[in-house]
């Protein structure tokens, strides 16, 4: 039997997080401001998390919104932030870094993932602004992250299942590929079944808006969504 595919749920507070656990999510990204696509939390909110919960934790390392270019100032800020993250004892860290074309930044990029050793680091979807997913691949592997999160260069993991298919055959055992974009209880099977991933990752923006207080519907979600890929498992 294939083992059991695993769940990663964004979130950018305790309650929420704690609601995803008990929803069974196998691993949080925990972000702030997530309408702005999330920024690295505070130090306060990481050590709460990773005192309160039993599953990993991954904070996102991501010093303001928009591109992911950025300047050596930012840049060191967030050395010094892999760094906090590192010391505080959590599970994992979540960044992305471009040259200004777009392409992979893979001299900052493996300049972080030795900062942040020995962290898992996943690259987030800034990997999927790149004009070339496969060199990506190649470049984030060289790099040393441990895994990517993409919808395949689409907004969403369905318009983009066809890469998808290709970035997990390319990947091999070499790095973990985690599609990502609009996953929910209704999609998560054929995504699962089509691409042949093992990891997958849902904000569940499109179900519940972030700021959301229904944290009952969010946890019965996950719930689901749990449901059908253990479903799925079965039947491989």
């Amino acid at each position: 039997m294939a083992p059991e595919p695993l769940l990663e749920i964004t979130v950018e507070s305790l309650d929420t997080a704690l609601a995803a656990e008990r929803g069974g999510a196998d691993r949080i990204e925990l972000c702030s401001d997530l309408v702005h696509g999330g920024l690295t939390p505070s130090v306060a909110a990481m050590r709460k998390l990773h005192e309160e919960l039993e599953i990993p934790v991954f904070p996102i390392i991501r010093p303001r919104a928009g591109d992911f270019v950025y300047s050596d100032n930012e840049f060191s800020a967030m050395k010094r932030d892999i760094s906090i993250v590192r010391d505080l004892g959590m599970d994992g860290v979540v960044f992305g870094i471009l040259r200004a074309d777009r392409s992979i930044d893979v001299e900052r990029t493996t300049e972080l993932v030795q900062c942040a050793r020995p962290l898992e680091v996943t690259f987030h979807r800034a990997f999927d602004q790149t004009p070339d997913l496969q060199l990506a691949l190649e470049d984030l592997i060289a790099a040393g992250a441990t895994r990517i999160l993409t919808a395949g260069g689409s907004t969403t993991a369905l318009q983009g299942m066809g890469a998808l298919q290709e970035l997990v055959k390319m990947a091999t055992a070499r790095i973990v590929i985690m599609p990502a974009g609009g996953l929910d209880a209704a999609n998560i099977a054929k995504i699962v079944s089509e691409t042949l991933a093992h990891e997958f990752h849902s904000g569940l923006g499109s179900v519940l808006p972030y700021g959301s207080s229904n944290l009952q519907r969010f946890e019965a979600e996950i719930h689901a969504m749990k449901r059908h890929l253990k479903e799925v498992r079965r039947a491989v």
